[in-house]
């Protein structure tokens, strides 16, 4: 008899890093051995079409869909209790999480299936917890705590009644560790599963040199979440500090959120409207790094960026900031190479490498030898089951 699997995600299939690790992961679980079923908070998103056909998808709940959206999309979709829970939140102190209970709550769904493990892709749990029959419960830690997003109190609270917690990294396990000691004996580490493959498929699909024009420049890119951890805002910044140490650069960027408006006023500040690019969300940003020279991860802190691996799967020179998980990203010098944090600092490094073809071809040449799938970390999973 097949082992029964529930995955829970508390968001959408938008362009992220998580979203990507998730289908890397259903990409990777044998059906021949296990039947999977999917609750996705939201069924929209621009990865929503790549889910495997395998995965039985279950039915959505249309206040849970439109959670994390925007007032005017909560009312558009019909998720009017959000709605409400918005305009209560925006009349005291924003809590999310305990937002998002008080939804769930309301929705007064429960699922009678008994599941021989239940995984929570993201946080908060409170669904994988109160409203899931399973004989395992994980859930997933996908960033540095060590940046004090959470306090132990926050953090013992969002991870308890937990079987397991899974950490994308060594390096995100030992900050959350440090921090939460007591749940040390329930964290493991499972990387983000990623499939070359797929990629390789997905970086062949088109040409991107309308949107990236080979016209003499060096075309940097980075792709990400525009929020306060990936640090686009300070791309203008170094970007005019690059051209400056005589590099002809052009600095892509992929990706939505909340900083948008942020990052288009650096770039006017900086005067970068012809060098720093924002094309927006993409839904297969694999072509975009094939086309780039140099790919550039400059965040603020990472559990361990999806994008980073992706690039270096396109054998592409790579270039990240010093944040705490850094380490557990590159081999620092072959495989890719870690900067400073600073604005000035981290200008005047990649400028350095820029002008230096021996590293640039060393990094390449590294990417190239390293076998960087690594499906087999679903085989972490099936073992849960076994203990």
């Amino acid at each position: 008899m097949k082992k029964q699997i529930l995955i829970v995600f508390t968001g959408t299939m938008e362009l992220g890093g998580i979203e990507r690790s998730l289908l890397g992961l259903l990409d990777a679980i044998d059906y021949t051995r296990y039947d999977v079923d999917l609750f996705l908070y939201g069924h929209h998103g621009v990865l929503f079409d790549f889910i495997n056909k395998n995965v039985h998808l279950l039915e959505e709940v249309n206040e849970l869909a439109y959670l994390r959206e925007s007032f005017a999309e909560k009312i558009k979709h019909r998720a009017y209790y959000s709605a409400f829970r918005r305009i209560i939140d925006g009349m005291r102190k924003y809590d999310c999480d305990e937002s998002w209970r008080i939804v769930l709550e309301h929705t007064k769904i429960k699922f009678e299936k008994q599941y021989d493990i239940a995984l929570g892709f993201f946080q908060p749990f409170d669904f994988l917890r109160e409203c899931i029959n399973a004989d395992i419960k994980v859930g997933w830690i996908h960033t540095d705590y060590s940046a004090g997003l959470k306090n132990a109190r926050e953090l013992e609270f969002i991870y308890r009644k937990l079987d397991y917690i899974v950490a994308v990294s060594e390096e995100c396990k030992k900050a959350f560790c440090k921090i939460v000691p007591n749940y040390s004996e329930e964290v493991i580490v499972i990387e983000n599963i990623l499939s070359p493959n797929f990629i390789y498929e997905q970086a062949s699909l088109f040409n991107v040199k309308e949107e990236m024009k080979d016209d003499g420049t060096i075309k940097l890119l980075s792709v990400g979440r525009f929020c306060e951890a990936k640090n686009f805002d300070n791309i203008p910044s170094i970007c005019k500090k690059i051209r400056e140490k005589g590099c002809n650069v052009k600095w892509y960027l992929i990706g939505f959120g909340n900083d948008e408006k942020l990052i288009y006023n650096k770039i006017e500040e900086f005067g970068m409207q012809e060098y720093v690019l924002v094309l927006g969300k993409k839904e297969n940003p694999y072509p975009y790094i094939k086309a780039c020279d140099l790919y550039v991860q400059p965040s603020r802190y990472e559990g361990k960026a999806v994008t980073v691996r992706e690039a270096q799967i396109l054998n592409k020179p790579v270039v990240i900031t010093n944040y705490t998980t850094a380490h557990s990203q590159v081999k620092n010098g072959y495989d890719g190479v870690i900067v400073p944090m600073d604005n000035e600092g981290c200008a005047e490094q990649i400028a350095a490498i820029l002008k230096n073809e021996e590293i640039k071809n060393k990094l390449v040449k590294n990417c190239a030898n390293e076998n960087y799938g690594n499906q087999e970390e679903v085989n972490k999973i099936y073992r849960l089951m076994l203990e």
